[in-house]
């Protein structure tokens, strides 16, 4: 977008970044083109600025602070501030002569009044959460939200109560659960379809019995499918006598039930049929009934075949068509039973709720408590004002850039610092996922340090960039402490460690640490393989000691070797290559002459050289915008983290200025002479290497092999 306002940059991070420091910078923010900010978005949470001020900030209410919002905060702002650029000087209270608008400043010392203050010059953030927290509290506080506390009528209260339980809750600004229009309706809305099936289901037409209707359904159901089920065996019957044994259940069924121990819910017994099939189609009730089936059988009677058909010494498939045909209407109405959200409520209730005047008293409540809706934008605006007094400089300073940061200042995803090491990590991350978040934090290139952290039962997880020193104490398990921004400790364990170069000069070391590790693990491994070896003849020489009285027959002595020559003509071959392989590199170093120092730089940076390369190239793109993504952000670009910045965000162990040292350890190990071993080895390899006259060639010819030695040197004697 172009822009005609002035802009100022300056460099940090690899990156022009834009400096705010008037009014006219702020109000043209609209105007500088996006790809010149630091962020383009960020989350509301995780980062050191306080929640409500970003709640305030945020307008679309979706956990993320966009360009667009902060445009919009400065606008707000312009039209409220009398000076806009007070925004960038950060402090917790506002003057009331700083504040433009009327509405608001009008306000705002409506609050300070309120508060007892009606003579202050000043409200700061303190009165605003005071009066917020008051207002929020009250009975109606302007949300359109009521709770059971917003009336003193106790039918409406519980009303309000079953809304919530049944329809669903509303948070209030009071934190606590409530009721708005919305859920209102769909709670009455199911109370009317309850109560109009409750009001059918008393109809006479439905309810033969009275009250009692319900219970002769109830019992017919529970046996209606059986009654059908005997009744048509006995209409088989009476088509073929054979039918009356074979529909009267088998033997091998009653076998299987007499290797049990039976009862009457027995599953397997309930199976069979409901008495003896008798042809006639009779059902007798003075005895012989199915011992899983006759309580059932003797409620049904009693609740429906009395009071419809009268008494009954048998029953007939009629009786059994009338009491059906007589509950017909009421099965219908019971089957037809809607599925609402207030079921559970009683009955009564229902019905007091349909037809009294509940739902108008709700309605009006709601209503009165959304009628404060502007009183509440009031207060919500004097606090936003105090708010972005306090905040918003320290929110554009780590969003428009990244000044905070690169002033050492800390930014606002700073989580804290890590003491790990001898060491202080001050760039830590909260992290939710450290899998996740290591899958994009790796291209940083920067070396990561993942650590649990746990403070009183409470545990998180952080990432730490290592950016200064070395890695060669730091390992998964190793413990630290985490000190938050608050002051509070945390213990600290390593999880996963992201390696990354962290310095040239630990680059030029590595190779040399490899070898060393390469041969400390070899030798580790040959020397545990020889301590197994001698353990196992040492246990194999113990067994025989143990069984030597058992022996029948001395064991044949082991031969003597002799010497094998070719071995030792091998030793000789291998001792003359490595001596003619540092005759030959000592031959071609000092015949450098005064180029020597070079040659030896250059075999430095031959071992060196590309591991050194790899952590240039790789310090250079080392980069805190992936870091930052993995947490939700969209950094726009690039934010190196150099060298020499690195070596500020990890601080190594120094001692504090004007200390004094003393060199005198009582525990120190004894000094082993190896300088005077080292010095001895180089001179016999050098000796041994003029004795094969390999150095003739770069010596003067008084100290040659050939002159001192003369026929006796190896290297006059014929091939």
């Amino acid at each position: 977008m172009a822009t005609t306002h002035p802009w100022h940059f300056f460099r940090a991070g690899g990156v022009d970044q834009v400096s705010l420091r008037t009014a006219d910078d702020l109000r043209s923010l609209g105007q500088l083109d996006q790809k010149l900010w630091v962020a383009l978005a960020m989350p509301t949470t995780g980062v050191d600025l306080d929640p409500e001020t970003l709640a305030l900030v945020d307008l679309h209410h979706d956990g993320r602070i966009r360009v667009t919002d902060v445009i919009d905060a400065v606008t707000w702002a312009d039209a409220t501030f009398v000076k806009l650029e007070e925004l960038l000087r950060s402090s917790d209270e506002v003057k009331l002569s700083a504040i433009k608008d009327d509405k608001v400043l009008a306000a705002a010392k409506r609050m300070l009044s309120d508060l007892g203050k009606p003579d202050a010059t000043a409200i700061s953030v303190t009165d605003t959460n005071a009066i917020t927290r008051a207002f929020s509290a009250t009975k109606l506080n302007g949300d359109g939200v009521v709770i059971p506390e917003s009336t003193d009528d106790a039918e409406l209260a519980r009303a309000i109560v079953d809304a919530i339980k049944c329809a669903g809750a509303t948070l209030d600004r009071s934190g606590k659960d409530g009721i708005d229009q919305l859920h209102a309706d769909a709670f009455f809305a199911a109370v009317d379809q309850r109560a109009a099936w409750i009001r059918e289901g008393r109809s006479s037409a439905l309810a033969p019995l009275g009250d009692a209707t319900a219970t002769a359904a109830e019992a017919y159901a529970a046996v209606r499918d059986k009654l059908d089920d005997y009744f048509t065996r006995c209409r088989v019957a009476a088509f073929d006598p054979r039918g009356a044994t074979a529909l009267g259940g088998q033997d091998d069924e009653l076998v299987k039930l007499a290797s049990r121990s039976l009862s009457a819910s027995d599953e397997e017994l309930a199976r069979l049929p409901l008495a003896k099939i008798d042809a006639a189609g009779k059902l007798g009730l003075a005895g012989g009934l199915n011992p899983a089936w006759a309580d059932r059988i003797a409620t049904f009677v009693q609740a429906a075949v009395t009071p419809i058909v009268g008494a009954r010494k048998a029953l007939v498939p009629d009786d059994v068509a009338q009491v059906s045909a007589k509950l017909a209407a009421f099965d219908k109405w019971r089957r037809a039973e809607p599925k609402t959200i207030v079921d559970a409520l009683d009955p009564a209730w229902i019905e007091k709720l349909a037809s009294s005047d509940l739902r108008i008293r709700m309605r009006v409540l709601i209503r009165s408590d959304a009628a404060l809706a502007g009183e509440y934008d009031q207060i919500t605006s004097v606090a936003k004002v105090v708010r972005l007094q306090r905040d918003f400089g320290r929110l554009l300073r780590n969003f428009v850039n990244f000044s905070d940061f690169y002033s050492k200042q800390d930014g606002v995803f700073q989580a804290g610092t890590l003491y790990l090491d001898a060491r202080a990590l001050h760039l830590c991350v909260p992290v939710a996922d450290a899998a996740k978040h290591a899958a994009l934090a790796t291209s940083s290139d920067s070396h990561l340090v993942y650590c649990d952290i746990s403070r009183q039962g409470v545990t998180k997880q952080i990432a730490a960039a290592l950016t200064n020193g070395d890695a060669d104490n730091i390992f998964i398990g190793r413990n630290g402490i985490f000190y938050d921004r608050a002051g509070n400790d945390w213990d600290a364990t390593v999880t996963k460690v992201v390696a990354n170069p962290i310095s040239i000069r630990e680059a030029f070391w590595t190779p040399y640490k490899k070898l060393v590790k390469t041969i400390e693990d070899n030798v580790t491994r040959r020397v545990s393989a020889a301590d197994a070896d001698a353990t196992a003849k040492l246990d194999a020489v113990g067994k025989t000691v143990s069984t030597a009285d058992k022996a029948a027959t001395p064991a044949p002595p082991h031969p003597v070797r002799k010497v094998d020559l070719g071995t030792v003509a091998a030793i000789g071959v291998a001792i003359g290559g490595i001596g003619t392989l540092v005759g030959t590199m000592l031959g071609v170093m000092f015949g450098l002459g005064v180029w020597l120092p070079f040659g030896i730089l250059a075999l430095l940076l031959l071992i060196s050289g590309p591991s050194m390369i790899l952590a240039w190239l790789k310090l250079h793109r080392r980069n805190l915008g992936p870091i930052l993504d993995a947490n939700g952000w969209a950094i726009n670009g690039r934010a190196r983290i150099n060298v020499p910045f690195g070596a500020a965000m990890t601080e190594l162990a120094r001692l504090p200025p004007g200390s004094q040292r003393s060199f005198d350890d009582p525990f120190a190990e004894k000094r082993t002479p190896w300088r005077r071993y080292v010095a001895l080895a180089l001179l016999l390899i050098l000796l041994g290497t003029w004795y094969v006259g390999r150095l003739d060639d770069v010596l003067p010819e008084p100290i040659r092999s050939t002159t001192v030695l003369g026929k006796y040197a190896p290297s006059s004697q014929p091939p």
